[in-house]
Protein backbone atom coordinates (compact mmCIF):
# COMPACT_ATOMS: atom_id res chain seq x y z
CA UNK A 1 0.00 0.00 0.00
CA UNK A 2 1.69 3.36 -1.13
CA UNK A 3 1.81 6.02 1.37
CA UNK A 4 2.13 9.64 0.53
CA UNK A 5 4.37 11.74 2.92
CA UNK A 6 4.11 15.75 2.68
CA UNK A 7 7.86 16.84 2.79
CA UNK A 8 8.31 20.27 5.23
CA UNK A 9 8.61 23.28 4.11
CA UNK A 10 12.25 24.78 3.23
CA UNK A 11 11.37 26.86 6.04
CA UNK A 12 11.01 24.63 8.55
CA UNK A 13 14.08 22.85 7.47
CA UNK A 14 16.42 25.32 7.34
CA UNK A 15 15.90 27.06 11.01
CA UNK A 16 18.44 25.94 13.50
CA UNK A 17 19.50 27.25 16.70
CA UNK A 18 22.52 28.67 17.68
CA UNK A 19 24.24 25.06 18.26
CA UNK A 20 23.46 23.45 14.61
CA UNK A 21 20.39 21.80 15.85
CA UNK A 22 16.81 22.10 14.09
CA UNK A 23 14.22 24.75 16.19
CA UNK A 24 11.74 21.69 16.37
CA UNK A 25 13.94 19.32 17.88
CA UNK A 26 15.51 21.35 20.86
CA UNK A 27 11.67 22.24 22.36
CA UNK A 28 10.03 19.19 25.50
CA UNK A 29 6.98 19.19 23.27
CA UNK A 30 8.56 18.14 19.79
CA UNK A 31 10.41 15.61 22.08
CA UNK A 32 7.25 13.56 23.09
CA UNK A 33 5.96 14.00 19.87
CA UNK A 34 8.66 12.42 18.23
CA UNK A 35 8.62 9.64 20.91
CA UNK A 36 5.12 8.42 20.02
CA UNK A 37 4.77 9.47 16.22
CA UNK A 38 6.72 9.58 13.59
CA UNK A 39 9.44 12.58 12.31
CA UNK A 40 6.75 12.67 9.08
CA UNK A 41 3.52 12.35 10.95
CA UNK A 42 4.55 15.03 14.08
CA UNK A 43 5.67 17.48 11.81
CA UNK A 44 2.04 17.72 9.83
CA UNK A 45 -0.08 17.17 13.41
CA UNK A 46 1.92 20.63 14.46
CA UNK A 47 1.31 22.57 11.29
CA UNK A 48 -2.33 21.78 11.74
CA UNK A 49 -2.45 23.05 15.57
CA UNK A 50 -0.64 26.27 14.59
CA UNK A 51 -3.38 27.02 11.63
CA UNK A 52 -6.50 26.39 13.47
CA UNK A 53 -5.22 27.76 17.30
CA UNK A 54 -7.02 30.78 16.75
CA UNK A 55 -10.44 29.46 16.43
CA UNK A 56 -10.77 27.35 19.28
CA UNK A 57 -9.66 30.42 21.29
CA UNK A 58 -12.27 32.67 19.61
CA UNK A 59 -14.89 29.33 20.74
CA UNK A 60 -13.81 29.47 24.22
CA UNK A 61 -14.32 33.25 24.63
CA UNK A 62 -17.37 33.06 23.46
CA UNK A 63 -18.44 30.22 25.28
CA UNK A 64 -17.58 31.80 28.40
CA UNK A 65 -19.09 35.42 27.01
CA UNK A 66 -22.21 33.09 26.82
CA UNK A 67 -22.22 31.71 29.93
CA UNK A 68 -21.70 35.05 31.86
CA UNK A 69 -24.70 36.34 29.86
CA UNK A 70 -26.85 34.21 31.02
CA UNK A 71 -25.87 34.40 34.68
CA UNK A 72 -26.52 38.06 34.28
CA UNK A 73 -29.95 38.19 33.19
CA UNK A 74 -31.34 35.08 35.36
CA UNK A 75 -33.56 36.45 38.44
CA UNK A 76 -32.18 34.72 41.51
CA UNK A 77 -33.77 36.98 43.45
CA UNK A 78 -36.99 39.30 43.87
CA UNK A 79 -36.39 43.06 43.21
CA UNK A 80 -38.72 45.53 44.18
CA UNK A 81 -39.63 47.55 41.16
CA UNK A 82 -42.63 49.72 42.59
CA UNK A 83 -40.99 53.19 42.70
CA UNK A 84 -42.66 55.90 44.49
CA UNK A 85 -42.39 59.59 44.63
CA UNK A 86 -40.87 59.78 47.80
CA UNK A 87 -38.37 57.89 46.67
CA UNK A 88 -36.68 60.71 44.83
CA UNK A 89 -37.93 63.54 47.52
CA UNK A 90 -34.62 65.88 48.34
CA UNK A 91 -33.80 65.46 52.21
CA UNK A 92 -34.87 67.29 54.37
CA UNK A 93 -32.87 70.04 55.38
CA UNK A 94 -34.56 72.14 57.89
CA UNK A 95 -33.06 72.03 61.55
CA UNK A 96 -33.71 69.78 64.48
CA UNK A 97 -37.31 71.16 66.37
CA UNK A 98 -36.42 71.97 69.61
CA UNK A 99 -39.18 70.99 72.18
CA UNK A 100 -39.13 74.53 74.06
CA UNK A 101 -41.53 75.01 77.89
CA UNK A 102 -44.14 76.93 77.09
CA UNK A 103 -44.37 78.45 80.25
CA UNK A 104 -41.08 80.23 79.87
CA UNK A 105 -42.54 83.54 79.78
CA UNK A 106 -39.97 84.92 76.73
CA UNK A 107 -41.12 82.12 74.66
CA UNK A 108 -44.71 82.75 75.52
CA UNK A 109 -43.98 86.69 74.82
CA UNK A 110 -42.83 86.15 71.38
CA UNK A 111 -45.44 83.29 70.71
CA UNK A 112 -48.30 86.00 71.25
CA UNK A 113 -46.65 88.88 69.89
CA UNK A 114 -46.15 86.34 66.16
CA UNK A 115 -49.92 85.60 66.94
CA UNK A 116 -50.63 88.79 67.04
CA UNK A 117 -49.15 90.19 63.96
CA UNK A 118 -50.71 87.52 62.05
CA UNK A 119 -54.19 87.99 62.75
CA UNK A 120 -53.62 91.86 62.08
CA UNK A 121 -52.14 90.80 58.69
CA UNK A 122 -55.06 88.35 57.79
CA UNK A 123 -57.62 91.11 59.33
CA UNK A 124 -56.18 93.98 56.71
CA UNK A 125 -55.76 91.15 53.98
CA UNK A 126 -59.86 90.17 54.43
CA UNK A 127 -60.87 93.77 54.57
CA UNK A 128 -58.97 95.40 51.55
CA UNK A 129 -61.94 95.69 48.72
CA UNK A 130 -60.87 96.68 45.35
CA UNK A 131 -61.67 100.54 44.92
CA UNK A 132 -65.25 101.84 42.47
CA UNK A 133 -64.25 102.71 39.36
CA UNK A 134 -65.09 106.77 38.91
CA UNK A 135 -66.57 107.65 35.69
CA UNK A 136 -66.03 111.87 34.77
CA UNK A 137 -68.68 113.30 32.19
CA UNK A 138 -67.03 116.13 30.84
CA UNK A 139 -69.36 117.89 28.25
CA UNK A 140 -66.86 120.94 26.24
CA UNK A 141 -66.49 122.48 23.15
CA UNK A 142 -64.10 125.11 21.15
CA UNK A 143 -63.84 128.10 22.66
CA UNK A 144 -60.56 130.34 24.00
CA UNK A 145 -60.61 129.27 27.52
CA UNK A 146 -61.40 125.36 26.70
CA UNK A 147 -57.26 124.40 26.91
CA UNK A 148 -57.02 125.92 30.22
CA UNK A 149 -60.21 123.99 31.30
CA UNK A 150 -59.45 120.70 29.66
CA UNK A 151 -55.82 121.03 31.76
CA UNK A 152 -56.65 122.11 35.05
CA UNK A 153 -59.71 119.26 35.35
CA UNK A 154 -56.66 116.54 33.77
CA UNK A 155 -53.88 117.43 35.46
CA UNK A 156 -56.48 116.92 39.13
CA UNK A 157 -57.84 113.29 37.38
CA UNK A 158 -54.16 112.40 36.72
CA UNK A 159 -53.71 112.34 40.61
CA UNK A 160 -56.83 110.67 41.17
CA UNK A 161 -56.03 106.75 42.31
CA UNK A 162 -57.14 104.26 39.56
CA UNK A 163 -59.78 102.97 38.40
CA UNK A 164 -60.90 105.97 36.70
CA UNK A 165 -62.05 106.38 32.72
CA UNK A 166 -62.82 110.52 31.64
CA UNK A 167 -65.57 110.62 29.16
CA UNK A 168 -65.14 113.82 27.14
CA UNK A 169 -68.26 114.44 25.21
CA UNK A 170 -67.93 117.15 22.26
CA UNK A 171 -70.43 118.03 19.96
CA UNK A 172 -71.24 117.19 16.17
CA UNK A 173 -67.34 116.05 15.54
CA UNK A 174 -63.99 114.80 17.17
CA UNK A 175 -62.06 118.02 17.11
CA UNK A 176 -57.95 117.88 16.56
CA UNK A 177 -57.46 120.41 19.85
CA UNK A 178 -59.31 118.20 21.71
CA UNK A 179 -57.72 114.81 21.09
CA UNK A 180 -54.45 116.76 21.42
CA UNK A 181 -55.27 118.20 24.99
CA UNK A 182 -56.76 114.66 26.32
CA UNK A 183 -53.47 112.43 24.98
CA UNK A 184 -51.22 115.25 27.07
CA UNK A 185 -53.22 114.35 30.09
CA UNK A 186 -52.25 111.04 30.89
CA UNK A 187 -55.65 109.81 32.01
CA UNK A 188 -57.66 106.75 30.58
CA UNK A 189 -60.46 108.45 28.65
CA UNK A 190 -63.01 108.09 26.42
CA UNK A 191 -63.40 110.42 23.23
CA UNK A 192 -67.61 110.63 22.37
CA UNK A 193 -68.98 112.41 20.03
CA UNK A 194 -73.11 113.69 20.43
CA UNK A 195 -75.05 113.75 16.88
CA UNK A 196 -77.73 115.72 18.24
CA UNK A 197 -77.31 119.55 16.78
CA UNK A 198 -78.33 122.28 18.96
CA UNK A 199 -77.65 126.11 19.06
CA UNK A 200 -79.03 126.44 22.58
CA UNK A 201 -75.77 126.06 25.02
CA UNK A 202 -78.41 124.71 28.00
CA UNK A 203 -79.75 122.11 25.11
CA UNK A 204 -76.32 121.14 24.00
CA UNK A 205 -74.80 120.28 27.70
CA UNK A 206 -78.42 118.10 27.83
CA UNK A 207 -77.59 116.53 24.78
CA UNK A 208 -73.29 115.98 25.29
CA UNK A 209 -74.24 113.91 29.32
CA UNK A 210 -76.93 112.30 27.44
CA UNK A 211 -74.67 110.70 24.68
CA UNK A 212 -71.98 110.13 27.66
CA UNK A 213 -75.01 108.10 29.49
CA UNK A 214 -76.10 106.18 26.28
CA UNK A 215 -72.50 104.98 25.85
CA UNK A 216 -72.34 104.27 29.54
CA UNK A 217 -75.41 102.33 29.25
CA UNK A 218 -74.91 100.26 25.85
CA UNK A 219 -71.22 99.10 26.95
CA UNK A 220 -72.50 98.64 31.30
CA UNK A 221 -69.64 100.18 32.50
CA UNK A 222 -69.70 99.70 35.99
CA UNK A 223 -68.83 102.47 38.67
CA UNK A 224 -69.73 106.37 40.00
CA UNK A 225 -70.98 108.10 37.87
CA UNK A 226 -69.97 112.08 37.82
CA UNK A 227 -70.62 115.00 35.73
CA UNK A 228 -67.95 117.18 35.86
CA UNK A 229 -68.17 120.08 33.76
CA UNK A 230 -64.57 121.51 32.43
CA UNK A 231 -65.04 124.80 33.90
CA UNK A 232 -65.72 124.31 37.78
CA UNK A 233 -63.31 123.38 40.32
CA UNK A 234 -62.63 120.30 42.04
CA UNK A 235 -60.36 118.95 45.11
CA UNK A 236 -58.64 115.86 45.39
CA UNK A 237 -60.83 114.71 47.88
CA UNK A 238 -63.88 114.86 46.60
CA UNK A 239 -62.83 112.41 43.90
CA UNK A 240 -62.00 110.03 47.19
CA UNK A 241 -65.13 110.30 48.52
CA UNK A 242 -67.10 109.66 45.53
CA UNK A 243 -66.06 105.92 46.44
CA UNK A 244 -67.52 105.82 49.06
CA UNK A 245 -71.53 106.48 47.71
CA UNK A 246 -73.18 102.63 47.05
CA UNK A 247 -76.48 104.27 45.26
CA UNK A 248 -76.95 108.18 45.22
CA UNK A 249 -74.67 110.96 47.00
CA UNK A 250 -74.55 114.58 47.09
CA UNK A 251 -72.68 117.71 48.75
CA UNK A 252 -72.55 121.18 48.74
CA UNK A 253 -71.56 123.27 45.86
CA UNK A 254 -70.32 127.08 46.20
CA UNK A 255 -71.01 129.01 43.27
CA UNK A 256 -70.54 132.67 42.09
CA UNK A 257 -73.38 134.13 40.99
CA UNK A 258 -73.88 135.75 37.62
CA UNK A 259 -72.64 139.37 38.32
CA UNK A 260 -69.87 137.67 39.40
CA UNK A 261 -70.56 140.20 43.04
CA UNK A 262 -72.13 137.54 45.28
CA UNK A 263 -70.92 133.83 46.43
CA UNK A 264 -73.57 131.00 47.25
CA UNK A 265 -73.85 128.04 48.39
CA UNK A 266 -76.43 125.34 47.40
CA UNK A 267 -76.37 121.56 48.36
CA UNK A 268 -78.20 119.12 51.00
CA UNK A 269 -77.91 119.60 54.99
CA UNK A 270 -77.21 116.59 56.58
CA UNK A 271 -77.55 115.12 59.87
CA UNK A 272 -74.35 112.72 59.47
CA UNK A 273 -74.81 110.87 55.82
CA UNK A 274 -78.59 111.22 56.09
CA UNK A 275 -79.90 114.00 53.93
CA UNK A 276 -82.62 116.31 55.70
CA UNK A 277 -83.23 118.91 53.86
CA UNK A 278 -81.82 121.53 51.29
CA UNK A 279 -80.15 125.07 51.30
CA UNK A 280 -80.10 127.56 48.53
CA UNK A 281 -79.84 131.20 47.95
CA UNK A 282 -82.02 131.38 44.74
CA UNK A 283 -85.37 132.50 45.26
CA UNK A 284 -86.18 131.57 41.57
CA UNK A 285 -85.04 128.05 42.44
CA UNK A 286 -87.11 126.90 45.33
CA UNK A 287 -89.75 125.29 43.49
CA UNK A 288 -87.34 122.81 42.94
CA UNK A 289 -88.03 119.38 44.31
CA UNK A 290 -83.91 118.75 45.15
CA UNK A 291 -81.86 122.10 45.11
CA UNK A 292 -78.18 121.02 44.14
CA UNK A 293 -76.19 121.87 40.76
CA UNK A 294 -74.87 119.78 38.05
CA UNK A 295 -71.68 118.88 39.79
CA UNK A 296 -73.07 118.41 42.96
CA UNK A 297 -74.18 114.80 42.97
CA UNK A 298 -73.03 111.42 41.55
CA UNK A 299 -74.93 108.57 41.31
CA UNK A 300 -74.03 104.18 40.66
CA UNK A 301 -73.90 103.22 36.92
CA UNK A 302 -75.92 100.00 37.43
CA UNK A 303 -78.69 101.90 37.94
CA UNK A 304 -78.81 102.67 33.98
CA UNK A 305 -78.31 99.29 33.21
CA UNK A 306 -79.93 97.05 35.86
CA UNK A 307 -82.88 98.73 37.50
CA UNK A 308 -83.38 95.32 38.85
CA UNK A 309 -81.02 95.85 40.97
CA UNK A 310 -82.57 98.43 42.60
CA UNK A 311 -86.03 98.04 42.37
CA UNK A 312 -87.16 100.92 39.77
CA UNK A 313 -90.73 100.11 39.14
CA UNK A 314 -90.02 101.17 35.39
CA UNK A 315 -86.93 100.81 32.68
CA UNK A 316 -86.90 103.51 30.93
CA UNK A 317 -83.83 105.22 29.48
CA UNK A 318 -82.78 107.51 32.70
CA UNK A 319 -81.76 110.72 30.51
CA UNK A 320 -81.92 114.63 31.01
CA UNK A 321 -84.24 116.55 29.83
CA UNK A 322 -84.43 119.28 27.16
CA UNK A 323 -87.88 120.61 27.31
CA UNK A 324 -87.73 122.09 30.99
CA UNK A 325 -86.70 125.48 32.18
CA UNK A 326 -82.95 126.09 32.74
CA UNK A 327 -81.75 125.24 36.25
CA UNK A 328 -84.45 121.95 36.40
CA UNK A 329 -82.10 119.47 34.34
CA UNK A 330 -80.73 118.24 37.46
CA UNK A 331 -83.89 118.09 39.72
CA UNK A 332 -85.97 116.35 37.07
CA UNK A 333 -82.75 114.15 36.17
CA UNK A 334 -82.41 113.41 39.99
CA UNK A 335 -86.27 111.84 40.32
CA UNK A 336 -85.88 109.59 37.66
CA UNK A 337 -82.74 107.97 39.88
CA UNK A 338 -83.95 107.99 43.46
CA UNK A 339 -87.57 108.53 45.00
CA UNK A 340 -86.84 110.84 48.21
CA UNK A 341 -83.73 111.64 50.14
CA UNK A 342 -83.98 108.79 52.08
CA UNK A 343 -82.18 107.38 49.17
CA UNK A 344 -79.37 109.34 49.19
CA UNK A 345 -75.91 109.64 50.70
CA UNK A 346 -74.53 113.43 51.81
CA UNK A 347 -70.68 113.48 51.90
CA UNK A 348 -68.66 114.57 53.76
CA UNK A 349 -70.34 113.15 56.62
CA UNK A 350 -72.33 116.21 57.94
CA UNK A 351 -72.20 118.09 54.04
CA UNK A 352 -70.11 120.65 56.08
CA UNK A 353 -67.47 121.13 53.50
CA UNK A 354 -66.92 122.47 49.67
CA UNK A 355 -65.08 120.29 47.59
CA UNK A 356 -65.71 121.72 44.70
CA UNK A 357 -66.55 125.60 42.99
CA UNK A 358 -69.03 126.62 39.90
CA UNK A 359 -67.36 129.93 38.65
CA UNK A 360 -69.44 130.49 35.86
CA UNK A 361 -66.57 131.91 33.49
CA UNK A 362 -67.71 132.87 30.83
CA UNK A 363 -65.20 133.45 28.02
CA UNK A 364 -68.04 134.96 24.96
CA UNK A 365 -66.96 134.85 21.17
CA UNK A 366 -63.06 135.33 22.58
CA UNK A 367 -60.91 135.08 19.26
CA UNK A 368 -58.06 132.77 19.76
CA UNK A 369 -55.47 131.02 17.48
CA UNK A 370 -56.67 127.53 16.32
CA UNK A 371 -55.48 124.74 18.07
CA UNK A 372 -52.88 127.77 19.77
CA UNK A 373 -50.89 127.52 17.63
CA UNK A 374 -48.93 131.09 16.26
CA UNK A 375 -48.65 130.12 12.08
CA UNK A 376 -46.35 133.18 12.04
CA UNK A 377 -44.34 135.42 14.30
CA UNK A 378 -45.51 137.58 16.52
CA UNK A 379 -45.28 141.49 15.58
CA UNK A 380 -42.70 143.68 17.37
CA UNK A 381 -44.48 145.90 19.55
CA UNK A 382 -41.28 146.67 21.22
CA UNK A 383 -38.06 146.96 19.94
CA UNK A 384 -34.80 145.92 22.04
CA UNK A 385 -32.76 149.05 22.59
Amino acid sequence: MASIRRTLSPAFHGRSTQNGSTGFSSSPSNKLLHKHFPSSASSTLLNLVYRRGWRRSFCRCLFFFLIGLLFGITPFGQMDTDIRPKDFASPDLRPPHVHLQSDDPIVSYVALGVNTQLEQHNEVTDSIEPLKQLIVVTPTYNRGFQVYFLNRLGQVLRLVKPPLVWIVVEEKTVSLETAHILRKTGVMYRHVVSTRNSSDVKDRGVHQRNAALEHIERHKLDGIVFFADDDNVYTLELFESLRTISRFGTWPVAMLEQSKNKAIVEGPVCNASQVIGWHTNEKSKRLRRFHVDMSGFAFNSTILWDPKRWGRPFSNPIRQLDTVKEGFQETTFIEQVVEDESQMEGIPPGCSKVMNWHLHLDTGNVVYPRGWLLEKNLEVTLPIK
